[in-house]
């Protein structure tokens, strides 16, 4: 499999998905405040689900077993239960849970916490069913973090901290909102709050452009910790 090939489509395709469902809106004579018309059309990481179900299903997991359009719901702790992106439920083990997430222009100041709260409460549920027994007596899943950035003038630019009463990590100093995003994919993979994490950067254009920042957020290094998981939860069925 070509991963670097399919990662290009992949990313190109969330693209083209935006810009069709903002045509189909305005078509439709229904327009949408700012982007919203452009994610209310259905699903923009369809092409991203698809290579990583392929990826799985590589390593050596059945088709039927990845579920990436229905039946996506996990029991929570804090809260009944949860819509993951993707999941992988084998002979009734948990074997692993997906988030695809994304943020395009421009209002990434009104949307990161949004993004980093979401990103950390749903693991912190999901890990504490799991020590609940919600999940049996399965091995511990492998939860990854998939996250797509607009590379942008803006998300390349310092910004200023709020600090009325006490200093913030000094890691976010001037920090842009792209080296943000690449500290919270970190930290949440140092903190074991993820098992793995990617990010991924490009343009929006008909011709995207890819950047991966840091290597140890690369989507290679995602895929080889996905496949090794997939192939010591094999092996550990004989398979």
């Amino acid at each position: 499999m070509e991963i670097k090939k399919r990662l290009q489509q992949a990313v190109q395709d969330y693209w083209d998905s935006r810009a069709r469902n903002k045509e189909k809106q305005l078509e439709g004579g229904k327009i949408d405040a700012g982007t919203r018309g452009e994610v209310t059309g259905g699903s923009q990481m369809g092409a991203m689900e698809v290579l990583v179900a392929d990826i799985l299903c590589d390593a050596g997991l059945k088709k039927l077993e990845v579920r990436t359009r229905t039946s996506l719901e996990l029991p929570g702790y804090y809260r009944a239960e949860k819509k993951w992106d993707l999941i992988v439920v084998s002979e009734g083990q948990l074997v692993t849970a997906m988030e695809f997430k994304s943020q395009v222009g421009p209002s990434f100041g009104n949307n990161f916490n949004n993004r980093c709260e979401e990103a950390i409460g749903s693991a912190t549920d999901v890990w504490v069913a799991y020590r609940e027994g919600r999940f049996g007596q399965s091995p511990a899943p492998f939860l990854g973090y998939f996250f797509l950035l607009e590379d942008c003038i803006r998300v390349q630019r310092p910004v200023r901290n709020k600090e009325p009463y006490f200093k913030v990590d000094p890691a976010f100093a001037a920090a842009s909102y792209s080296k943000r995003y690449e500290l919270l994919c970190r930290r949440l993979v140092l903190e074991r709050v993820y098992s793995s994490a990617c990010l991924v950067m490009a343009t929006n254009a008909a011709r995207t452009q890819i950047t991966q920042p840091a290597e140890d957020l690369s989507f290679k290094r995602f895929v080889a910790a996905l496949r090794g998981h997939v192939i010591t939860f094999l092996d550990s069925r004989g398979e």
